[in-house]
């Protein structure tokens, strides 16, 4: 279940980003809303959890780094802060996500700002179930490269037409 809360939403980016021309702007807009939403409900499942049984783990998705007394994994974090936080930021993303698909009605490449609010999340989500300083830092460089893509989305350059005389 916490596998889930982490990576629906990233593979709700991967497919609006890379076949939303083919699933088409609406299914793109409720597969990644829909994704978010159902990590968001997941999330209060582990928040109940963890207040009714002290629940806390550590999931290991993969190990980075593992040089003599160094082990560094990519691993999810599960504790009362870490839990909290999934609710927090995905219920926000989901209530982004299902606002977004209104607000976006008139532009013409919703499946990548879809793609671009999921990817978003996900790393959200990597900040805050990081237990250690190198996966804090690519969730935290996630974040910040997802926000640049957001802030961009409607950056056009005019065209210059010139003329060789």
């Amino acid at each position: 279940m916490e596998y889930l809360i982490l990576f629906l939403p990233l593979i709700g980016a991967v497919i609006s980003g890379f076949f939303g021309k083919k699933i088409g702007d609406r299914n793109s807009q409720i597969l990644t809303s829909s994704f978010v939403s159902i990590s968001a409900i997941l999330s209060l499942i582990v928040l109940y959890k963890v207040i009714s049984s002290d629940y806390s783990n550590n999931l290991v998705i993969a190990t980075w780094i593992n040089s003599g007394t160094l082990h560094v994994n990519w691993s999810i974090k599960i504790d009362a802060l870490s839990a909290v936080m999934f609710v927090v930021v995905n219920f926000v993303s989901a209530l982004v996500h299902i606002y977004s698909i209104g607000y976006m009605s008139h532009d013409p490449h919703k499946t990548r700002f879809m793609a671009y609010l999921s990817l978003f999340t996900f790393a959200m989500l990597t900040l805050v179930s990081s237990d250690n300083f190198i996966q804090l830092f690519f969730g935290w460089e996630g974040v910040g490269l997802c926000s640049y893509f957001l802030i961009g989305f409607w950056f056009k350059k005019k065209r210059v037409q010139t003329r060789l005389q």
